[in-house]
């Protein structure tokens, strides 16, 4: 009888563990047409409560870092609006660091890390002439880290080409480059398979930059 139980209880927690993971993947398949401020607000809420279920797994932390940063950049000209989404990022990008710290995958890291440029760069949308130097030093710092450790990911090529397209030439700024960087990046997005509860987003941002670039 208490090894029939046992057996039960196990079965149960397998049921549990598949039906959390087959929520997640669900999750991140909508993430893929998010293109609005609400949509990403909804998806954040929803990877919030995924993180509360699986507090080990640094997927869902990393993606509502991820939806809060990336609200964070689409209201960049409301420093107002940008904070409270800039704090979420950042809260959740910590914890998703935390579950990261002393992994051996250069791989995850440089996700999480491209992510957690996302979520400084967001900070320095509040007030760029207060946080600029403090939150735009340190955002650059995670996405070298990111490319040094995986210099083919093409989020982190579409990063860069967002640091090359958007800053003066004065300081750096290059449009050609960052034509160049967003082509990359967009060719190997196209190139994969977009499948599952890992990262693959991108596509949209990358042909973004090119649009811009092309107009």
């Amino acid at each position: 009888m208490k090894k029939m139980f046992l057996m039960l209880t196990a079965v149960v927690m397998l049921l549990q563990v598949y039906a959390q993971d087959n929520q997640l993947t669900a999750t991140v398949a909508q993430l893929d047409k998010a293109k609005t401020v609400k949509d990403y607000q909804a998806l954040a809420t929803k990877f919030a409560s995924a993180a509360n279920t699986q507090k080990t797994n640094w997927l869902p932390f990393y993606y509502a870092a991820y939806c809060n940063a990336r609200i964070g950049f689409m209201l960049e000209d409301d420093g107002e609006r940008v904070e409270p989404f800039a704090n979420d990022a950042e809260t959740y990008g910590k914890q998703a660091e935390a579950l990261l710290k002393g992994s051996t995958d250069k791989h995850q890291q440089a996700e999480l890390y491209a992510v957690l440029f996302m979520v400084y760069r967001s900070r320095v949308f509040i007030n760029p002439m207060t946080y600029g130097r403090e939150y735009g030093i340190r955002s650059q710092q995670y996405l070298d880290k990111a490319a040094q450790l995986d210099p083919q990911n093409p989020r982190v090529l579409y990063l860069q080409s967002w640091v090359k397209y958007y800053t003066p030439k004065m300081w750096g700024g290059d449009k050609e480059k960052a034509k160049t960087l967003a082509t990359e990046a967009l060719s190997k997005l196209q190139a994969q398979t977009a499948t599952g509860e890992q990262p693959h987003w991108g596509k949209a941002e990358s042909e973004e930059i090119l649009a811009k670039y092309n107009r």
